[in-house]
């Protein structure tokens, strides 16, 4: 089954008040299944927009990520952070692709937002690629989503690379940017680099 993904994007305005909402939303996440790949770090915009915090969570299926946004500890936890945070928050369902070998070293990411505005346009970059000698997995690749909080694109794609210097390699590649050239005036994105979080996970 596809796993689920909570991919967020957030503007802090009182740090220390919004360790109340961290705090607060390990219960429900743990009880959903709900495991963090990203969480803060570094984020460089290769395109488009961003906030300053950005996570992406996987939990079991889209089905389980809809619940834990929607249970009442999560709740509880939203009503905490929305004093000193602004939120963009999407619930997505993944693609199906096989899980991470087990102790893998927390990989780099491209978290993408596309709205397209031409169709054919950018059929031809999908067909471009542009990726495949990084092999990266494709995490989330289009599939159900849900806007649960503020605004976001129509689409979401999640790329995991083997690090961060991978994932920057790849996009700067003559191969991917040909891809990006055909995607030019046919697409808005958001397209970010953001290393994998490995540290302690909730419960």
């Amino acid at each position: 089954m596809p796993k689920g993904y909570w991919i967020g994007r957030v503007d802090v305005s009182d740090p220390e008040a919004y360790q109340a909402y961290v705090a607060a939303n390990a219960a429900p996440i743990a009880a959903h299944g709900g495991r963090f790949l990203v969480r803060g770090g570094p984020v460089t915009a290769l395109e488009g927009r961003t906030r300053a915090r950005n996570v992406l969570l996987e939990f079991p299926s889209f089905e389980a990520a809809l619940a834990c946004y929607h249970s009442s500890g999560y709740q509880a936890a939203v009503a905490l952070r929305q004093p000193v945070a602004v939120a963009d928050l999407v619930v997505v369902e993944g693609a199906d692709v096989p899980d991470a070998a087990p102790g893998a070293p927390a990989p780099g990411y491209w978290i993408m937002g596309i709205d397209v505005i031409d169709p054919e346009g950018y059929r031809a970059y999908a067909a471009a690629g542009g990726t495949a000698a990084y092999r990266p997995r494709f995490l989330v690749r289009g599939g159900r989503q849900e806007q649960v909080e503020g605004t976001g694109r129509a689409r979401q794609v999640v790329l995991a690379f083997a690090d961060v210097p991978e994932a920057l390699a790849c996009y700067n590649g003559p191969d991917y940017q040909h891809a990006v050239a055909l995607r030019q005036g046919a697409a808005e994105v958001d397209l970010l680099l953001i290393p994998g979080y490995d540290g302690p996970q909730p419960g």
